[in-house]
């Protein structure tokens, strides 16, 4: 986020409950799967919550491929320990399935770990099944 939205402080971290991380658009042609999150009542996902002005949400924007349809805007219900904020987020516009790359899966774990998210949280995250190289 400090090199996509330059201009967006962290304002906390919280729980998106009833969502659950997952991978997709593995035949993007990015390196594996990317990221996203489906609803899923049982499950939990920790997030980073930004304060993004709008100068920055055009940056992202264009980063996440919103004008391509590769990632859509959803605004969603996040928990945190001060109260529920809602929030929006980027969901993957395809299919779910597929591997991530062990170097993606790595960047999402250690962003995690530095925002303070649970160690059993943090290890899952490590421990995803990931593409062979030349997958």
């Amino acid at each position: 986020m400090a090199t996509r939205a330059p201009h967006s402080p962290m304002r906390g971290t919280g729980w998106l409950t009833g969502w659950r991380l997952t991978f997709g658009g593995q035949d993007k042609g990015w390196d594996g799967a990317l990221a996203t999150v489906v609803e899923d009542r049982f499950e939990q996902v920790f997030v980073v919550i930004y304060d993004v002005p709008p100068w920055d949400e055009k940056e992202l924007d264009a980063w996440e491929g919103a004008s391509l349809e590769v990632y859509r805007k959803v605004r969603a219900r996040v928990h945190t320990l001060d109260g529920d904020v809602l929030c929006w987020m980027y969901v993957l516009d395809d299919y779910e399935g597929g591997l991530p790359s062990a170097r993606y899966v790595g960047i999402l774990a250690d962003a995690a770990e530095k925002a303070g998210a649970p160690d059993d949280y943090v290890k899952d995250l490590r421990t995803r099944p990931c593409a062979s190289l030349g997958d």
